[in-house]
């Protein structure tokens, strides 16, 4: 069992071994020394597609960590990844499943009286614990409306208020950054970012990118990025997309290359299908690719606009991730 509690800057993990003090801008540091991170590929859809479990119809998939047959699943699939981290050395982001797990769907659900955010993260240290490779937690929230077309997202005031719920549950919970995921609106981005800004823990900005280089409301990327930045003290470590396929996004950035895109625009959570948003939110089956294709594409992105975080989203599994882990070493030299 661990038991955890924050105080001031510093997490403080008490387990069988003793005492150990993990700094929240440990994840901070190694951000700003360039490293680069992988994240997770796929989850909610192998779940559902590998696995057969039915998500839940207000939070999805973050009622699994309530289920055995839940965390036996999740802690299979998060081990997958986590073996690839431990095999190339290199620093991995889990976030939390938790995109949906918003105050409307939580009171909706028959686990209101959870704090869903704390208890997610925490199966994901527990998981983490099994392997000998730098792990940072990641907590995971979304917009309230459609992600992939923006439909029924909210104003700027609005947003803000309605996402303090959500960031202030993961103040109890043992993360080391916090991640907005599929912002396809500026309006409740910026209302996003005033609420994550308020938060112990630094955040990352994922967009719902199209390939003409702008977000689902039309906005173009360098100009929501300026935007979300000036409307708030505590910025974003970075911005990124996920759910995109890496072709997708290589054209977007193109059409916006300026310098603030290419030092504020750092990541990817690649989607196998080379598809528009709006297809991409209800496919009648799940669309992927091999792994060295995607893996392909993506160093074809790397090459053009280098990115620090890189994962996997719909349509991935360990085989992605793991020829993106294997590509992330040629370049650095580790292998031939």
């Amino acid at each position: 069992m661990q038991i955890h509690c924050a105080f001031l800057a510093h997490t403080y993990r008490i387990t069988k071994m003793g005492v150990s003090v993990i700094s929240v801008f440990d994840f901070v540091s190694c951000f700003e020394k360039k490293t680069r991170f992988i994240t997770e590929a796929a989850i909610g859809l192998r779940v559902s597609n590998e696995y057969g479990i039915v998500p839940d119809k207000s939070i999805q998939n973050a009622s699994l960590v309530y289920d055995a047959e839940g965390r036996r699943v999740l802690r299979e699939i998060y081990g997958q990844y986590l073996q690839v981290a431990r095999a190339y050395d290199l620093p991995v982001i889990l976030f939390t499943n938790t995109r949906r797990a918003n105050r409307d769907r939580v009171y909706a659900s028959a686990f209101k009286d959870k704090n869903i955010m704390r208890d997610y993260a925490t199966f994901l240290r527990e998981v983490a614990a099994d392997f000998t490779c730098q792990t940072f937690i990641g907590g995971y929230i979304g917009c309230k409306g459609d992600g992939y077309t923006g439909e029924g997202c909210l104003a700027t005031e609005d947003a803000a208020a309605f996402h303090s719920w959500q960031v202030e549950a993961f103040e109890e919970a043992d993360v080391d950054v916090i991640m907005a995921s599929l912002m396809p609106t500026l309006d409740e981005s910026i209302g996003m970012a005033q609420a994550l800004q308020k938060s112990r823990f630094p955040y990352l900005f994922s967009f719902m990118v199209r390939e003409n280089g702008t977000i689902s409301d039309g906005t173009t990327i360098g100009n929501a990025i300026r935007a979300v930045d000036t409307a708030v003290d505590k910025k974003p470590l970075c911005y990124l997309s996920n759910c995109v396929h890496p072709r997708i996004l290589l054209h977007a950035l193109q059409q916006n290359d300026t310098p603030v895109v290419r030092e504020r625009f750092k990541g990817i959570q690649a989607n196998a299908a080379y598809m528009p948003p709006e297809a991409l939110d209800k496919p009648s089956e799940t669309v992927t690719s091999t792994a060295q294709a995607l893996a392909d594409e993506m160093t074809a992105l790397n090459n053009e606009f280098p990115m620090q975080i890189i994962g996997g989203c719909c349509g991935t599994d360990a085989t992605h991730l793991r020829a993106f882990a294997h590509d992330i070493c040629k370049a650095k030299g580790q292998y031939k």
